[in-house]
């Protein structure tokens, strides 16, 4: 491996190795051949949950579907949810035991949405596990229970156009005043400088998830230790009101698309490709499925400018697939997660996506600048700061729903606050949370 990609993958480890509390093992082999030792004489068809949103997902590439049903003979359908219904549909399916055999899901929400340790399989002794590099990216309460092939985090900040910024001569912003400005001089040039997807709920979460994370490494370390144990509350924090208030603004000045809570982010990479739109507040995900569709097209990210000089938001891996124990096909399930975790099927999703590979035996590949840009301006300077949902213990989707409010009219930044304060409390207790 090229040494400055080495070290890029130690410190994307090492970064990663904190977003998540609990560490976990393995077990494993590094083929996926026993895979192709199937039962061919009976038909059986995986049932795949995954959110519409990760259509582009690395794992549900078609020629990789149509190579692991030749070898073994079984077939893999897509179960695609609309991305805001995704929690609660998987919750349901997983209550009343229609169960699919495999579930994508991100892991630091699966702990909190979909109960993980009651639900899913453990995966320390499949034959893939002793081969990962980065055991803690997939792991929960000692255990492995997700699978990717990546160490990647998802980097959350704007992603943006750098050819529109080129074109109007544009640099990076490093305040909110500048990236007003900025906005102003976007939509004078007829181009809609932000696009919010906010009927999916979660993408209005982007913003003060960085924002809030941000501002509390800089000025309050020990908040989120004192949020967890009911010693302070969100709306302790006069700044959280204030970064509430800069994205709604960015709204009401006209600097977005106007059916907000209509747009859906599934509509994110066409208004991209047809230079619709300038910026998103979103994670670097989006990038890749821009760059599937027109490899030409240069984008990149930087920090929500909530305050001078933010740092970019890192989330915890996303995008893991789970098997629940309940999964119809257990067996045929662990041998799919076998056959992509094959040094060849694993190597060639790697080097198809750019990842920072997490086996032992597959080569990460040149890095995509937009990710180069990353490791050599955020993760190697250390500007980078772990979002807010890293320090979560429950569900966040009522906060989500709270600023779809916002946008809808119905809520100031501060009943937001109040009401997240409230439904926190609430879930806190219900969990069984010391303090609450």
């Amino acid at each position: 491996m090229h040494k400055r990609k080495k070290a890029a993958s130690i410190v994307l480890a090492s970064l990663l190795a904190i977003s998540l509390t609990a560490c976990g093992g393995s077990g494993g082999n590094d083929s996926g051949t026993s895979a192709s030792n199937g039962n061919k004489n009976s038909k059986v068809t995986l049932e795949l949950a995954i959110s519409k949103s990760s259509q582009d997902s690395a794992f549900i590439q078609q020629d990789i579907l149509d190579e692991f049903e030749k070898q073994t003979n079984i077939s893999v359908n897509l179960q695609l949810i609309p991305a805001e219904q995704t929690t609660t549909v998987l919750q349901t399916k997983l209550a009343v035991d229609e169960t699919p055999d495999i579930i994508q899901y991100n892991l630091a929400s699966a702990i909190t949405d979909l109960n993980l340790e009651r639900n899913f399989e453990i995966l320390d002794n499949e034959s893939w596990a002793s081969r990962i590099v980065n055991k803690d990216v997939l792991s929960a309460a000692g255990h492995i229970y997700s699978f990717h092939v990546s160490q990647d985090t998802g980097m959350q900040g704007v992603v943006y156009n750098k050819q529109i910024f080129a074109d109007l001569g544009l640099s990076i912003p490093t305040s909110y005043e500048q990236f007003l400005a900025i906005c102003e001089k976007i939509k004078a040039g007829g181009i809609t400088p932000v696009f919010m997807p906010y009927k999916d709920a979660w993408a209005a979460n982007i913003w003060p998830a960085a924002a809030f994370a941000d501002f509390v490494a800089k000025n309050d370390p020990s908040f989120f230790d004192e949020l967890n144990s009911n010693k302070k509350k969100w709306s302790d924090i006069p700044e959280f009101k204030t970064f509430l208030e800069q994205q709604y603004e960015v709204y009401t000045k006209g600097y977005t698309n106007t059916d907000v809570l209509s747009d859906s982010y599934d509509m994110a990479v066409g208004k991209f490709l047809n230079k619709e739109v300038a910026m998103m507040f979103m994670g670097d995900w989006l990038i890749e499925g821009v760059a599937e569709q027109d490899p030409s097209m240069e984008l990149g990210v930087f920090p929500i400018p909530s305050s001078d000089d933010a740092k970019l938001g890192a989330s915890p891996l996303g995008g893991q697939l789970f098997i629940p124990k309940k999964a119809k096909h257990l067996d045929e399930a662990k041998q799919f997660l076998d056959f992509i975790a094959s040094k060849e099927i694993a190597q060639q999703i790697v080097d198809s996506k750019g990842y920072v590979s997490n086996f032992s035996d597959v080569t990460t590949p040149e890095l995509p600048a937009y990710k180069q840009d990353i490791v050599d301006n955020y993760i190697l300077p250390k500007k980078t700061v772990l979002t807010t949902d890293a320090y979560m213990l429950v569900d966040r989707s009522e906060l989500y729903r709270l600023l779809q409010d916002q946008f809808a009219g119905g809520l100031t930044p501060e009943e937001v606050l109040k009401s997240w304060d409230e439904k926190f409390s609430q879930l806190m207790q219900d969990k069984g949370v010391s303090g609450f």
